[in-house]
């Protein structure tokens, strides 16, 4: 299976420090699903593919194709 990489860098640092800050807040709450999302949020960080976005059509992680230069 071959999974499109659709989390841009900006959307995977933001997903790191959500899903720590969850899983935290989850541990210290006692709330175990807050746990859960936490991870979800850092397993679409780490590989890179939120499937949320595969039937949306969104893409955060579109590369720059031109780069424009000041000579």
């Amino acid at each position: 299976m071959n999974l499109t990489k659709n989390v841009g860098k900006l959307d995977r640092n933001i997903r790191f420090v959500a899903g720590g800050v969850l899983i935290v807040l989850g541990i210290i709450s006692g709330v175990w699903w807050l746990d859960i999302f936490g991870l979800i949020l850092i397993a679409t960080a780490y590989f890179g593919t939120c499937f949320a976005y595969l039937p949306l059509g969104v893409n955060t992680a579109k590369e720059k194709t031109e780069e424009s230069s000041t000579d």
